[in-house]
């Protein structure tokens, strides 16, 4: 039987198995999500239009959907990743919360669309 070893990273870099790792672990992260959820190695980005309450609430709703899911998955969103993003002039700038905290806001970008990411 195989001894028990400290795993420092992830698997090594150009393996054939990260995209299938990559797919199993987070296969489930989207579900439920109702808005828009962009997946990357370490990074994944939710983003949806909100100009109106309700594009407000599916956000937070989203949020805490996607801190269940890695509660559940024995994982933990850096914070300190985590931005809201408002693009658009005139954009309430709503404010979300991953779990009880504020997430903080980037720097305004001015660019049309009222949309507004959440990173993590």
């Amino acid at each position: 039987m195989s001894k028990w070893r400290p795993v420092t990273s992830g698997i090594p870099q150009g393996s054939i198995l990260d995209p299938m790792l990559f797919n199993t672990f987070v296969g489930g992260m989207d579900s439920r999500i109702e808005c828009t959820l962009s997946k990357f190695a370490d990074d994944s980005k939710l983003g949806g239009a909100v100009d109106t309450l309700e594009g407000r609430d599916a956000i937070q709703r989203n949020i805490d959907r996607l801190e269940r899911w890695a509660c559940a998955n024995l994982m933990k969103l850096n914070r300190a990743k985590c931005k809201v993003l408002h693009v658009c002039w005139g954009n309430p700038k709503n404010k979300y919360m991953l779990n009880v905290e504020w997430i903080e806001g980037s720097p305004p970008q001015g660019l049309g669309g009222g949309l507004c990411g959440v990173g993590g």
